[in-house]
């Protein structure tokens, strides 16, 4: 890293000398005058000023200058929601990140071996899958205070057992036939899989035009049967299945 020139520091210098002036006016100004909100939040935008000028803090769009594997859109707010990476202020409509926390994320997101736009998808995904998959019951939910519907006169005595439950064995033979597929095919070059039971599709737009229409559509077709059978075991038997996306004999090898 480049150490300040001389100039460079009696130019920051003379800045401070400045916003201090602001906030304290001068000797011959009344105690109250010289310590006024006004002058407070003036020398506070001035000060936020210097530091983004400074390089100390990062606009939301160039977080990936920090974070390599970072999205141009959208990486700020995930990472205040989902790491509560806190230093940080707003200014207008901008959000500005603290530089020097942003590259300690990046290096604990590198010794985690988490590539963080891939991390976001991931996310995503799986919020995306859980809320298809509890609309209907979020639909259900009765609101308070007034009704908004009115049933019909014939909406009365109609009722149903829940159908049985499908055996675990049942669900774990279709995991079982689905992983045969994704090693006879490859599909690990077009799959990823997380958390040893979460499927993805890989992102490959820039060639998806030259994927076999037949191919794509396993692939798609896979990854949907793969996350429902995971979660219909998950009903049945409170667990998930374990995927490691390698053949047994890869394994001993390595």
């Amino acid at each position: 890293m480049d150490q300040p020139t001389l100039e460079k520091i009696m130019e920051e210098l003379v800045f401070i000398k400045r916003l201090l002036s602001k906030l304290t006016g001068t000797s011959e100004l009344p105690q109250s005058e010289r310590f006024s909100l006004e002058a407070v939040d003036k020398a506070a935008i001035d000060f936020q000023a210097m530091s983004i000028s400074r390089g100390e803090w990062v606009e939301d769009n160039s977080i990936n200058k920090y974070i390599k594997s970072a999205k141009y859109y959208g990486t700020g707010n995930f990472i205040r929601e989902h790491f509560g990476f806190s230093n940080y202020f707003k200014r207008g409509r901008s959000y500005y990140y603290n530089k020097t926390d942003l590259i300690a994320l990046s290096k604990e997101l590198k010794e985690s071996n988490v590539d963080l736009g891939r991390y976001m998808d991931y996310v995503e995904s799986q919020a995306n899958f859980k809320k298809s998959v509890g609309e209907a019951l979020l639909n259900t939910k009765e609101k308070k205070g007034r009704k908004n519907f009115k049933l019909p006169p014939d909406a009365k005595d109609i009722t149903s057992k829940p159908a049985p439950l499908p055996s675990a064995e049942v669900i774990r033979n279709d995991i079982k036939a689905l992983k045969e597929e994704f090693f006879e095919h490859n599909l690990a070059e077009y799959i990823d899989i997380y958390g040893s039971n979460h499927a993805m599709l890989k992102f490959v737009y820039h060639f998806e035009k030259y994927i076999k229409p037949e191919l794509k559509r396993r692939c798609t077709k896979w990854v949907a049967n793969f996350n429902y059978a995971n979660n219909a075991l998950e009903l049945v038997t409170k667990k998930r299945e374990v995927f490691v996306p390698i053949k047994e004999d890869d394994m001993i090898l390595l």
